[in-house]
């Protein structure tokens, strides 16, 4: 075995034929358990995709799982706690624990809201990686194929 697994999930454009969820009850169109498909220990990621005007349908919050949103096409606003925030392709935010959150695609948005969450939890991270190692004489793959 090795120390790599590899899926595909297709382009953004076809993001909302999937269909998944983390129960199969709370199932829903547009939803792909990427971390149900890899074997992945400390992270986990959903690829997503909201029809204008759709929203998520429920409020949600963590007690111990961070998580990151990657907003890649499309409009939209997220609940966070009191506030609403427009995002859109670019948007990057972070929901730290005890935080409640919800998302829309706003009904003018130009095509689905597309992104990414990416769910971490365990220890915190260090400000620079301390358990990397470098070659810099190692060659590159691709040099010897030409």
């Amino acid at each position: 075995m090795s120390g790599y697994e590899i899926t595909d999930i297709g382009a953004m454009a076809a993001w909302r034929e999937h269909f998944g969820g983390f129960v199969p009850e709370r199932s829903r169109d547009g939803r792909r358990v990427v971390d149900h498909e890899l074997t992945m220990q400390f992270i986990g990621m959903t690829a997503n995709a909201l029809l204008p005007g759709e929203d998520a349908g429920y409020w949600h919050t963590h007690s111990r799982v961070e998580e990151l949103y990657v907003f890649l096409e499309g409009r939209g606003q997220m609940g966070l706690g009191d506030d609403v925030v427009d995002v859109g392709a670019g948007s990057v935010v972070r929901v730290g624990q005890g935080v409640w959150r919800v998302w829309r695609a706003l009904p003018d948005s130009p095509g689905e809201l597309r992104w990414l969450c990416i769910r971490a939890g365990g220890e915190a991270l260090p400000h620079i990686p301390d358990d990397s190692s470098r070659d810099a004489d190692r060659p590159m793959p691709w040099a010897a194929a030409g």
